[in-house]
């Protein structure tokens, strides 16, 4: 099978590269290399095919999505904090390139576009765990980039006839390939980083906020899951560990696994941030088949020996 990945020189998009290969498809990248990295593809060169280019350009998405049969599309611009700084980018991104993939998958007859979406589109919920059939309400201007991005997906499988979409809401992904360098890292590389080297980590808030942090191959298997299952076009799964871990526990945990002391510098909330986010995925279950495989320990243990030693399991 021929597909195409949208940021698939980011950090999942090149995890769910390498298993699409592993099955045996063909595929094609669309990356700008704005946050993702020629690195992330390093010894795939012969078997992917590149495509240089952004989401806000009709045509270039529609040069890469010809020819293929199923779109993933995890391009984005993405981080709570770069949206609040940029809210204008951010939108321009998010949602008019996600409505350029939908757009070119429809007029080329692509037969599924599986699009990823964030936890960060429930906002502050009363209850928890957070399910599909909460409304939505963010906080960021990440958020609502993401469900505006999700609508149009629900969108064109109501409008447009054999036209399919999944929707799926990623909480707290991290692994290999994730940059720890970048003044928009995600919390768990940067921790990794800070306690191997012997620096005090940087905690918003107390620590007590609760995150559903999901290793990255749970989500690939997720998407390979959403491609092919049936009876699912314009539905909307949460793909997660389905546990909560608190900030705290999570630098301590790691702290255990390097077997290093953790020293915690906390500074305030930051603008846009959640207090707690995790799901019920008894809905990813039922439709997809979906179930979480590898649990944080293990995934952490995975992810520190990818960072510190460059070796991956």
């Amino acid at each position: 099978m021929k597909v195409l990945v949208t940021g698939g020189a980011g950090f999942i998009g090149s995890n769910l590269v390498r298993a699409l290969l592993a099955r045996g498809d063909e595929v094609r990248v669309l990356d700008n290399f704005s946050t993702g990295s020629r690195r992330n593809l390093d010894g795939l060169e012969r078997d992917v095919e590149v495509v240089e280019g952004e989401l806000r350009s009709y045509e270039r998405v529609h040069n890469a999505v010809r020819g293929t049969e199923v779109v993933y599309h995890l391009g984005a611009l993405g981080s709570v904090p770069r949206s609040v700084q940029d809210p204008l980018t951010s939108s321009a991104v998010n949602i008019e390139g996600t409505l350029n993939v939908q757009l070119a998958a429809r007029d080329e007859g692509v037969r599924r576009v599986v699009f990823a979406s964030s936890s960060s589109v429930y906002g502050n919920q009363p209850e928890l765990p957070l399910r599909e059939t909460m409304a939505p309400d963010p906080v960021s201007p990440y958020g609502v980039a993401k469900l505006a991005a999700e609508r149009y997906c629900v969108s064109f499988s109501r409008v447009y006839h054999s036209f399919e979409t999944v929707v799926l809401r990623y909480f707290n992904v991290f692994g290999p390939r994730q940059d720890p360098t970048s003044q928009y890292a995600a919390v768990v590389p940067r921790f990794i980083t800070a306690i191997a080297e012997g620096r005090p980590v940087t905690v918003y808030d107390d620590g007590e906020q609760s995150r559903d942090f999901t290793y990255v191959d749970n989500v690939v298997r997720a998407n390979l899951l959403a491609a092919d299952a049936e009876g699912v076009s314009g539905r909307i799964f949460n793909i997660s560990a389905g546990s909560p871990t608190s900030v705290n526990e999570l630098a301590d945990t790691i702290g255990r696994l390097l077997g290093r002391p953790v020293e915690k510098t906390y500074l305030p909330p930051r603008p846009g941030d959640l207090r707690n986010s995790w799901a019920d995925i008894g809905e990813a279950r039922a439709g997809l088949g979906y179930e979480p495989q590898i649990g944080l320990e293990e995934g952490l243990s995975r992810t520190c020996e990818y960072l510190l030693n460059g070796k991956e399991r």
